[in-house]
């Protein structure tokens, strides 16, 4: 037996002996004060350490993001979108910070540093509700995918670019307004920043599809998201958060493509590299057809084929003749084993016995000859 004593069954056998000395008109043996202390013996009970309270709760400073989460942690995220590793779409958003950085050196005549900061997965109803305000909503149609998608630019790089393109002074931070809709001036400065924007995307596209580049096209701004909405709330979407530093000043742009846009070029975003091409090596099919056209190969010409009982076969004695249906005008069948190949005509040539070919290599060849012999 264990050492130890349960505490759960020891309070038991205390209570039960108290009640039968109570019916006995007795007191209890030792009184109260003999009896074990309750709290000190569910202090005695088993304490969960700090790897078990994580293990819980589903947290783990130690394991991979990408990792599977358990316990409570694991309910919690059970409503997020999970990523799916498009390997050529990361390399698209890395084209385009590279476009972003020079165009908008060259619309706002000022030192201009792009950045990616991630690339996220995101149910369309939660981007929503997560949009800072006050921001501008550019809704822009992807042509060629038949779908949308929206381009968010913040207050901060709003006033910021107001301030650039109107001659604003440097190393002043650039003023906010709160409570005010963004003037007529705001909102067209915004707009040509976004279609430069939208100009650099589709040449960072077009790699995917040269002979039919997607054409990006705003279609309109908005302040309110309620009529920014462009795909069903519960529909995932890629979120990618791009940031705009202008020495002192920037602010920050979110492009949200749903899947549903980028399911016509899925399987070109699943590639490792431009141009990729699944199930074949140009070297090794390079390598396969020099050896193909080096490789010996033995020819039989058929010229007839006659089926007899195996018995026959079996009786056959020295001096036995085989009739065969085929005249020297016949058509002579060319196999290569059991395959047939082509068909021609025997003949000779130079003393040696030959065969001319009237047919392609296909193997209907054979009937097409007989039908006009």
């Amino acid at each position: 037996m264990s050492d130890q004593t349960d505490p759960l069954a020891a309070i038991a056998a205390a209570a039960a002996a108290n009640a039968e000395a109570a019916e006995k008109g007795e007191a209890a043996p030792g009184g109260w004060e003999d009896s074990p202390d309750p709290e000190a013996l569910m202090s005695a009970e088993r304490i969960l350490n700090q790897d078990e309270i994580d293990s819980l709760l589903g947290f783990d400073l130690t394991e991979d993001e990408a990792a599977e989460r358990t316990g409570i942690r694991a309910i919690i995220n059970s409503a997020l979108v999970t990523y799916e590793r498009l390997p050529m779409l990361e390399i698209v958003f890395d084209r385009l910070v590279r476009l972003m950085t020079t165009s908008l050196r060259n619309f706002t005549s000022d030192n201009v540093e792009v950045s990616l900061d991630n690339i996220s997965s995101i149910r369309f109803g939660d981007y929503l509700n997560s949009i800072p305000l006050p921001a501008i909503l550019a809704v822009f149609q992807a042509e060629e995918l038949d779908n949308y998608g929206l381009l968010t630019v913040d207050s901060n790089l709003i006033y910021s670019i107001v301030d650039v393109l109107l001659g604003g002074r440097r190393g002043t931070a650039a003023m906010r307004i709160e409570g005010r809709p963004y003037t007529t001036i705001e909102r067209v400065l915004v707009q040509k920043m976004v279609e430069v924007i939208l100009a650099d995307a589709k040449t960072a596209f077009q790699p995917l599809r040269p002979s039919a580049p997607i054409n990006f096209t705003l279609d309109r701004l908005e302040t309110n998201p309620r009529f920014a909405a462009i795909a069903r709330p519960n529909n995932a979407a890629i979120l990618v958060k791009l940031r705009i530093d202008m020495e002192d000043r920037g602010g920050r742009i979110e492009l949200l493509l749903p899947y549903a846009t980028l399911e016509p070029v899925r399987k070109l975003l699943l590639q490792q590299f431009m141009g990729e091409k699944f199930g074949r090596d140009n070297i090794w099919e390079g390598h396969l057809a020099t050896e193909l056209w080096t490789t010996q190969m033995e020819v039989r010409a058929v010229l007839d084929e006659l089926q007899i009982p195996l018995k026959d076969v079996l009786a056959l004695k020295e001096g036995d003749t085989l009739m065969l249906n085929a005249t020297p005008d016949s058509v002579v069948e060319l196999r290569a084993g059991s395959i047939p190949l082509t068909v021609g005509r025997m003949g000779r040539r130079n003393h040696h016995i030959a065969v001319r070919v009237e047919a392609p290599l296909s193997p209907h060849a054979r009937r097409a000859v007989q039908r006009t012999s």
